[in-house]
């Protein structure tokens, strides 16, 4: 006699053979229904046209997935097949997730990417200016690799006179992306204390798994939240991580960084003879045009001595003595003149003039007239020395010679 199975006993052996025979399934599907738990778990289906299997991911194997997943990407699952035996479902307990016809790592970079930019973490006018002589750098990478010893030998031959401060970090691993975010927090405390500080994290070259601790998120973050400047020097030139663009500077070596953060020494020293010799210009320029004034104004001053001014006075009061001089003796000349000319009047005028026989002085309204200018009518008066005779003009005839 046959004895019937629980519900329990038939799930469980279905389980059994689930788990025996479809250990280990690689399987391509796209995502649908997507869940992630509080827990960590993830939950979905991928389905293709005709069918659809539920999934689900433990928080175990889930907290190594490098990208997220999206409803309706594809994807490539490696796992095996395992019954939910209170409910008699089965699904594929998934070990490892990889995006369809792409790389796990490539993925996780563009969509973390996609998500910084959003967040404004690439903005240009957020990035922070490099002091043009820094004084203190500090260095976020391995204290054994060759970065390090390449970074010292430039800046002792470039710029000797800044500081270097080297925080030794696991630049790749487990735990590394947790070494350089509280490194970068330390380096930004310490930085912030001294002035014209930089801080540069990096580590030289290698493959995009060496690399990719400076592409995790909270890196990202540690950078973006840093006070001081920061210089992302990672791998090589065409090396790109997402550390490169939330920096405030992006250097294609760490080598690369020292030069692009300090000024060469020799050209400083250049500088400071070219200027040296433009100041010594100046003030040769500067005493020359002192010299001058000083000469001039010694001139002036010797122009302007007691000596000076009194011979000037002196030869001031002496052409005013001249002219004064000058101007009596004009004024006596004058003076003379008028006196000749009165002269010659009174004798004119003297009674004796008046006495000679035959001669009469001729006026006309008291004045001594010329005979040539009387007309005919005029009335004159005729003056000897003894009697006035008035008469008038009754005729005048021309001589004719």
């Amino acid at each position: 006699m046959n004895i019937p199975l629980s519900v329990d006993e038939l799930n469980n052996q279905i389980n059994g053979m689930m788990e025996t025979t479809f250990s280990s399934v690689y399987v391509e599907g796209e995502i649908s229904n997507l869940t992630y738990h509080n827990s960590g778990h993830i939950y979905f289906s991928i389905k293709d046209q005709n069918s659809t299997i539920s999934c689900v991911m433990f928080k175990g194997n889930a907290q190594y997935l490098k990208f997220r997943l999206i409803t309706g990407a594809k994807i490539v699952i490696r796992g095996s097949i395992t019954v939910y035996v209170p409910r008699g479902t089965y699904q594929i307990l998934c070990s490892k997730i990889e995006p369809s016809g792409i790389g796990e790592l490539a993925l996780a970079y563009e969509q973390l990417k996609t998500k910084l930019q959003t967040k404004g973490y690439f903005n240009k006018d957020l990035k922070k200016n490099l002091p043009k002589y820094p004084k203190n750098i500090f260095i976020i990478t391995s204290n054994t690799g060759a970065a390090i010893e390449d970074m010292k030998k430039i800046l002792a031959h470039r710029y000797p006179i800044a500081k270097m401060f080297l925080i030794p970090t696991l630049v790749q691993g487990d735990g590394a992306k947790e070494d350089i975010v509280n490194n970068i927090r330390i380096a930004d405390k310490l930085a912030q204390r001294k002035k014209d500080s930089i801080v540069i994290i990096g580590r030289g070259g290698g493959s995009i798994e060496d690399l990719w601790a400076f592409n995790e998120e909270i890196v990202a973050d540690a950078i973006f939240e840093a006070v001081t400047p920061l210089i992302s020097a990672v791998g090589h030139e065409n090396d790109f991580v997402i550390s490169d663009f939330v920096a405030d500077v992006r250097a294609s070596t760490p080598s690369n960084a020292i030069e692009v953060s300090t000024p060469n020494i020799n050209d400083l020293i250049m500088f400071c003879d070219g200027m040296i010799e433009q100041i010594e210009d100046r003030m040769k320029m500067v005493f020359y045009n002192k010299d001058t004034e000083l000469v001039n104004m010694r001139l002036l001053f010797s122009q302007h001595t007691f000596s000076k001014r009194f011979d000037f006075t002196n030869q001031t009061l002496n052409s005013m003595k001249i002219n004064l001089n000058n101007i009596l003796k004009q004024t006596l000349h004058n003076k003379q003149k008028e006196i000749d000319f009165t002269k010659q009047m009174l004798d004119s005028n003297h009674p004796d003039k008046k006495i000679k026989q035959g001669f009469a002085q001729v006026t006309k309204e008291k004045r001594i007239v010329d005979l040539n200018q009387l007309e005919v009518n005029d009335l004159v008066t005729l003056e000897t020395t003894n009697f006035l005779f008035e008469t008038k003009i009754l005729k005048k005839t021309k001589i004719e010679i």
